[in-house]
């Protein structure tokens, strides 16, 4: 199976928050790529990278970004592809700029926000993951089998609290 979702990070601070968007695609068996291209500092390098991401078969985005988080909306600019927005908190504001920039997208170029930070960054994943299982059934499998061992985890935490 070849690379099918594209992380973009738009700095190598971000790295510890995209570990969790990686740990939970290899979880699934997915491949990936993993580039660091700013909205603000690489604009040219990022409209490469998106504008031939489709015809080497990626079919799904996350762009994790702080601050401004221009990111994640200018590759829904630059391609038709869905994109998954994860704003960090990075910012003196603790994020909350990175969520409504992301969030707060113009009507025709939609991103999917995720929550703040490592959880978002996880989710990130797992939402490609359900974008991919409509055609692969194998991530379907694998995201439900996912789904399963964390019910399992919470029985089993319950089975434990209970008194003797």
């Amino acid at each position: 199976m070849s690379v099918r979702v594209g992380i973009v990070l738009g700095s190598k601070s971000d790295l510890p928050y995209a570990e969790e968007t990686v740990r939970a695609l290899r979880e699934l068996g997915i491949r990936y790529e993993l580039r660091i291209l700013s909205a603000h500092r690489t604009p040219r390098q990022l409209e490469a990278y998106a504008s031939g991401v489709r015809a080497r078969g990626i079919q799904v985005l996350i762009g994790l970004a702080g601050h401004a988080a221009a990111l994640p909306g200018t590759l829904a600019a630059l391609t038709t592809l869905p994109v998954i927005g994860v704003p960090l908190p990075t910012s003196d504001l603790a994020g909350q700029d990175a969520l409504l920039a992301i969030a707060q997208m113009p009507p025709g170029v939609p991103v999917g926000t995720m929550a703040l930070g490592k959880p978002g960054a996880r989710n990130a994943a797992l939402f490609a993951a359900a974008i991919l299982a409509l055609a692969e059934p194998a991530v379907g499998t694998a995201l439900e089998a996912l789904r399963a061992q964390m019910a399992e985890r919470v029985l089993r935490d319950d089975a434990e609290a209970q008194p003797a």
